[in-house]
């Protein structure tokens, strides 16, 4: 497989979770608000560079995940858990990887 078709799967992959994470994920003040709609906006610039510039796709998406960790870690936003969306674990990767 080339490097191409690897990052296009990872985009693929990660695209689908912070999807499914974002249909679970409320706002709960104002800056949550706001983070939810710059989550948003890097969603969809992800889907947008994805036939073009994979890195820049890529980049988008993660900046997306990287604004809902934040969000939910300061607790700005809140990600409702439950069996149809286990993508999302409730202990946050940054915790989990600083232990």
């Amino acid at each position: 497989m080339t490097i191409e078709a690897e990052l296009a799967e990872e985009i693929r992959k990660w695209s689908g979770k912070l999807d499914k994470a974002l249909s679970n994920t409320v706002p709960l003040d104002k800056h949550g608000e706001d983070l939810l709609e710059n989550i948003h906006a890097y969603r969809e610039d992800s889907k947008h560079f994805f036939e073009r510039d994979q890195i820049k796709s890529f980049e988008c998406l993660i900046w997306a995940w990287a604004l809902l960790e934040v969000g939910r870690e300061l607790g700005h936003l809140k990600v409702k858990h439950n069996r149809q969306n286990p993508s999302y674990r409730r202990q946050s990767r940054i915790r989990s990887w600083l232990n």
